[in-house]
């Protein structure tokens, strides 16, 4: 299968501390091992990279955008751990991403119901998501703040592999 990519904000160095921390504590391994909020799934973000030309236009048109982290949360049904952003600034840097990249498909949490997240943990069966969740609100008090100066691109090289940073841009310049 081939590698995967999206485009994301990064949490300051003290927060992503923070998270690695929780998800070493509870022996967490999987896609989101590099704390991140993502802004453009993969839909539309093909191999051939011919989308990275545009990221850069939409980057600098877009300001730094303030973050607030919420008190964590399990998806309904249950693929996820994560803390809900709150964030008018990324979901119309998410917007303005569709609009400039025109992806043939998109996914159905894409375009303006985005749900923009911190995942903690991607759920799985052998998990126990309440117990997770409980130590999720001890960890992560509400609320958190930053201001994301960068727009990232993330790969993941395929399945069972987790994404990782290869290039940034800055907001605003």
């Amino acid at each position: 299968m081939s590698p995967s990519h999206l485009l994301a904000l990064r949490p300051p160095p003290d927060i992503e501390a923070r998270v690695v921390a929780f998800r070493e504590a509870h022996g967490v391994r999987d896609a989101a091992a590099v704390p991140h909020v993502t802004v453009k799934a993969r839909s539309g973000l093909d191999d051939d990279l011919r989308w990275l030309e545009l990221v850069p236009a939409v980057a600098a048109a877009t300001p730094p955008v303030p973050v607030e982290l919420l008190a964590p949360r399990v998806f309904p049904n249950g693929s996820a751990l994560y803390l809900p952003v709150r964030s008018p600034g990324a979901v119309r840097l998410h917007l303005a991403l569709l609009d400039a990249l025109r992806p043939a498909r998109r996914f159905g949490y894409e375009g303006p119901p985005l749900t923009p997240h911190l995942t903690l943990t991607l759920g799985r069966r052998d998990m126990n998501m309440d117990a997770l969740l409980d130590a999720a609100r001890q960890a992560f008090p509400p609320p958190l703040t930053f201001t994301a100066t960068e727009l990232v691109w993330m790969r993941k090289p395929g399945p069972g592999g987790a994404y990782r940073p290869v290039q940034s841009w800055p907001l605003g310049e």
